[in-house]
């Protein structure tokens, strides 16, 4: 067994005794746990979908901002747009086309600013603003999902590109930092059939993958090719000692390539 001490087999063996650790500790447990968040996510939607709508001011008083515990939940508000703080979150895909989402800002009845994310509207690329109907100037009501704000992972600020104010995230913070406006912490998610609505965001997880047990797949996965990765190291293992093992050492090798020496006389 000293050849095991040999720099290529002890390179062999760490990497991959590690690529099994970090498939059994970490890769999978991570799947499973991005599983375990859309499981309850879905829980809250059905939830939420099976409560009547209350009015905002119920869920979120002034001074109070979204709860997670409410989020997706129905509510209604009356109120009137505020198109020159409307801002577009590029860099989205829909339908596996690129789009963009629509944030327009919604002054309440009692003078609160709050996002209403009122969907997407397809783009001819990721980097270009489509044109967006404008949103009613009319008071309306409302009837929208509760939603917490995303973020930005790198932090970007928000741009100007093609006429269009432009955010990274659906984050009511970033639309605030880039209007000026005080808007209340969350979203207003609009669904079918309300006013200003353009094509509605699907009422679905935004954790985990895009059907029910995908992550859970996606961590089996994990922990089979850390097995298939342990089983190989064995195995290779013994193939060195059977080689080192055998009188010929040579004739072993063939014999395992599945070379033949008994050749035909011409």
């Amino acid at each position: 067994m000293k050849f095991l001490l040999r720099p290529g087999w002890i390179a062999l063996v760490v990497a991959v005794i590690g690529f099994a650790a970090a498939a059994f500790t970490l890769l999978a447990p991570w799947q499973f746990g991005r599983e375990e968040q859309r499981e309850a996510q879905q829980r809250a939607i059905d939830v939420a979908s099976a409560t009547p709508p209350v009015p905002l001011v119920e869920l979120v008083p002034p001074g109070e901002q979204v709860a997670p515990d409410d989020e997706w939940r129905q509510v209604t508000v009356q109120g009137t747009f505020v198109p020159d703080g409307e801002g577009l979150v590029r860099l989205r895909v829909v339908d596996g086309q690129p789009a963009v989402e629509v944030l327009t800002p919604f002054r309440t009845s009692d003078g609160r600013l709050f996002t209403v994310n009122r969907g997407s509207v397809a783009a001819a690329s990721g980097a270009s603003a489509p044109d967006v109907a404008a949103a009613p100037t009319e008071l309306v009501t409302l009837t929208a999902r509760l939603r917490l704000d995303e973020t930005d992972p790198q932090g970007r600020a928000a741009i100007e590109s093609d006429g269009h104010r432009q955010v990274y995230a659906a984050d009511s913070r970033a639309l605030a930092a880039a209007t000026g406006m005080p808007l209340e912490p969350g979203f207003l998610q609009l669904s079918d059939g309300q006013p200003g609505v353009l094509r509605a965001l699907p009422v679905a997880p935004t954790t985990g993958g895009g059907a029910p047990f995908t992550n859970f797949s996606y961590a089996l996965q994990w922990i089979t090719f850390g097995v298939i990765a342990l089983f190989a190291l064995v195995y290779f293992v013994r193939l060195e000692l059977l080689q080192r093992r055998a009188p010929d050492r040579a004739a072993l090798r063939r014999a395992l390539a599945g070379d033949d020496d008994d050749r035909a006389a011409p």
